[in-house]
């Protein structure tokens, strides 16, 4: 069985009396298998606040027919939903790999049984010439509990679920049940049909999206003179707690470059509680940035180690068996990390400034106003450090914190690119070049050091020869870096409002 599988299925609602119509002439169909008859038992778990309903997610056990086991669907688009598989364990334990890919919704919350449902499940095979599954339509006698003393509740449905064919396919067959006599269902799933209005709005995902749509509707529709500074900074907070909570299973699966995007999101979490301080209250906003370090940091470890793994991906067998060992240590302490009471309160918290704004002093005045004088602040902030690698003592310090201020500056920049549009585009474009040069710096210095550390392990003269070598190639990599800077600098107007 394999464990995750994208799905994509539309769902009908049926009488009783509606016969499945002929599908053998559909697009693509030569054959229609015989219909195979599967008797299947589900238990539904969520939390007691039905949190992953809210969010359209189904957690299922299920025994019977070909896929016994725990499912775990989580929304796609509007007709597909990633499923997440794993054996059918225990009974009422949520495999630990299913509970960590919901963890950011459930926050600490344990997911218990909610519903049963039994269904009695008739199933054809649309088969191409080749006979390849197109396509299956399974038709559905359902009978679904909430509680084991409630009355059941039956009906019946027809999916249609996609194998190797393509959307015309499913447009089609769903067309011809239509005109049979079916309809288009009305929930996504058995479980939303079952809970009904029971579901609760997901109130951090409804306020982030309420957030993010009144700055999209006001930059949009000619209103920027009516966009406070108030609308601009929510509006950035709750896109990147957005990509945070997207990208936080991905990154617990190990996704390529998910804990990057993650770690960005954080970063421009923190810089924007940072450097939009008079737009916010800093009682409210103060508090999280020592948690969003935190999180930084835990996402860091696995990212360096990432880096340094795809930087020396031509390295001798033993660096490259050293760092695939630490990196996979990095994950595991991550993934403890992120089952920690401290980051569930921290994404309550996110979520509670953009639900509940602490807007400051200057949140009602006018974007295109206040914006200027801030983005400016963090460059200038930004350009002070700059002028310190000249005449301090360790100055590839002072390239590090330079790099880390102009990050601050390009995330100031990009949050007020809606409203101040290519000045403010520009200027974050200028701190990017500045940041990507002291990063290849920064990555350099810290492939240095690395293998500094491990040149007492090399097993054998050649592993040493092929360490100095890429000693000597990363040392080439930081010159080059510190010769660009310059230049790039050189290039920069800064802000020009």
């Amino acid at each position: 069985m394999a464990d995750r599988h994208l799905e994509i299925e539309q769902k009908y609602d049926a009488e009783a009396g509606f016969v499945l119509p002929a599908l053998d002439d559909l697009p693509g169909v030569s054959a229609v298998a015989e219909p195979r008859v599967h008797e299947l038992h589900a238990t539904y778990f969520d939390t007691p606040d039905l949190r992953l309903a809210a969010h359209g997610i189904t957690l299922r056990r299920r025994r019977g027919g070909d896929d016994s086991g725990w499912h775990l669907k989580v929304p796609v688009g509007p007709d597909g939903k990633q499923e997440h598989r794993a054996p059918l364990g225990r009974p009422r334990v949520v495999p630990a790999r299913l509970a960590g890919l919901v963890a950011v919704h459930t926050r600490g919350a344990e997911p218990a049984p909610v519903a049963t449902l039994q269904t009695r499940r008739t199933v054809v095979v649309l088969r191409d010439a080749d006979g390849t599954a197109l396509a299956e339509v399974a038709d559905d006698l359902v009978t679904a509990y909430r509680d084991a003393g409630d009355e059941p509740r039956r009906w019946r449905e027809i999916e249609v679920e996609l194998g190797t064919g393509g959307t015309d396919l499913l447009k089609a067959a769903g067309k011809r049940l239509r005109k049979a006599g079916a309809r288009r269902a009305k929930s996504s799933s058995k479980l939303g049909r079952l809970l009904g209005e029971a579901v609760p709005a997901a109130p951090g995902a409804t306020a982030r999206a309420a957030t993010r749509a009144r700055l999209r509707e006001l930059t949009a529709n000619g209103k920027l003179p009516t966009v406070t500074a108030g609308d601009a900074v929510l509006g950035y907070l709750a896109a990147q707690l957005e990509s945070l909570i997207e990208f936080d299973p991905r990154a617990r699966q190990g996704e390529d470059d998910a804990v990057h995007r993650m770690r960005v999101a954080t970063r421009r979490l923190r810089s924007t509680l940072q450097a939009y301080r008079p737009v916010l209250d800093p009682a409210r906003t103060e508090p999280p940035q020592a948690e969003l370090r935190r999180l930084a940091a835990v996402l860091g470890e696995v990212r360096d180690l990432e880096v340094l793994r795809m930087r020396f991906a031509d390295g001798p067998p033993f660096l490259q068996d050293d760092l695939a060992r630490r990196e996979r240590g990095a994950y595991r302490r991550m993934n403890l990390a992120l089952k920690e009471t401290w980051y569930f309160e921290l994404l309550d918290a996110l979520d509670g400034l953009i639900a509940d704004p602490p807007l400051g002093e200057r949140a009602d005045r006018k974007a295109r106003k206040e914006l200027p004088v801030l983005v400016s602040r963090v460059w200038e902030r930004m350009a002070t450090q700059y002028r310190t690698i000249e005449v301090v003592d360790d100055p590839d310090f002072a390239r590090h914190e330079t790099r880390k201020a102009a990050k601050r500056a390009r995330y100031a920049a990009e949050l007020a690119t809606p409203v101040l549009g290519a000045a403010a585009k520009r200027v974050a474009k200028d701190a990017k070049r500045i940041q990507e040069v002291l990063g290849e710096h920064q990555d350099a210095v810290i492939a240095m050091e690395h293998l500094e550390a491990v040149r007492g392990r090399a097993r054998t003269p050649q592993d040493a020869f092929a360490l100095g070598v890429l000693y000597g190639r990363e040392e080439c990599r930081a010159g080059t870096a510190r010769d660009r800077l310059a230049v790039t600098w050189s290039r920069t107007l800064g802000p020009s409002f």
